[in-house]
């Protein structure tokens, strides 16, 4: 029989990001790490207060701020690490740019070691625990360098583990060059997440509302429109650009949560545009 589970957000304090403690009746996974070590530790405090096992850890994509955490949630125990070959390449191969860009910013919250995917899994492999079941779709490049959704099989309403293919109306991070990746999984969401699933993403309030979906993929394209036409008419660079930028693009959302994300990405993908219409 399938097991009845219970869902538990975990809000990092260092970095605003969300993790996940999926509850069974004996035992406890976790979806994403966060990114310091404190709220690790923090989130490993929060699973041994609901009195059973961590018994494994699902990474999601490939940003830090989802994977950072895991060694202090692990805490030292021998505790599987599920991710996606193309999640777990990307995360071993930039771990030393990222201890170059990540220490500087957060000292000693970046972990010195930092934890590594043990168990790679394939699209469509499942990964079963006290009776409830994971499955993962791999849908490569999008948010990140590599992204992967997890749907939960239990008892009850599915449970839809998305990453960042989704923000819950926050601004959004664009900088890995990968918009039309995006746009793409955000076309396929429709077809490959149940209809009824709640929808677990790594920013803002959990939801039910998949019309989230399309209301991302016209915030890519509104980001995606406003540079080009900034290209186009060659009015401002540098900072006075991502003032424009951020400022057209909170017409589309208003509010500035995590909108230092989206103005890091303006100028990388200003680079990326301009590189494509130079060899066009």
């Amino acid at each position: 029989m399938p097991s009845t589970v219970r869902v538990h957000r975990f809000q990092a304090s260092l970095f605003p990001v969300n993790a996940y403690l999926v509850e069974t009746s004996t035992s406890v996974m976790a979806v994403d790490a966060t990114l310091g070590v404190s709220d690790g530790r923090a989130m490993r405090a929060r699973a041994n207060a609901l009195g059973k096992p961590l018994v494994g850890v699902i990474i999601t994509h490939t940003h830090p701020d989802h994977y950072g955490g895991v060694a202090s949630l692990l805490g030292g125990d021998d505790i599987p690490v599920y991710a996606v070959e193309g999640v777990n390449h990307a995360i071993r191969r930039d771990d030393a740019a990222k201890e170059q860009i990540l220490r500087p910013m957060f000292g000693a919250e970046w972990a010195e070691e930092r934890a590594f995917p043990t168990r790679v899994l394939r699209d469509g492999d499942r990964v079963p625990f006290d009776g409830a079941t994971f499955r993962v779709i791999d849908v490569g490049p999008g948010e990140s360098q590599h992204d992967s959704w997890w749907l939960l099989e239990a008892d009850g309403p599915p449970h839809a583990f998305i990453g960042d293919l989704v923000y819950s109306h926050m601004h959004a991070y664009l900088a890995d060059g990968f918009a039309r990746e995006w746009l793409s999984n955000l076309a396929r969401a429709p077809r490959a997440v149940p209809r009824d699933a709640q929808l677990f993403m790594g920013h803002g309030e959990p939801s039910a509302d998949h019309t989230l979906f399309t209301w991302q993929a016209g915030y890519i394209r509104r980001f995606l429109t406003l540079l080009e036409t900034a290209l186009d008419e060659k009015r401002v660079q540098g900072e006075a650009l991502a003032d424009l930028i951020c400022a057209g693009m909170q017409e589309y959302l208003p509010g500035d949560d995590l909108l230092f994300l989206l103005r890091l990405s303006v100028e990388p993908m200003r680079e990326r545009m301009a590189a494509a219409r130079a060899t066009s």
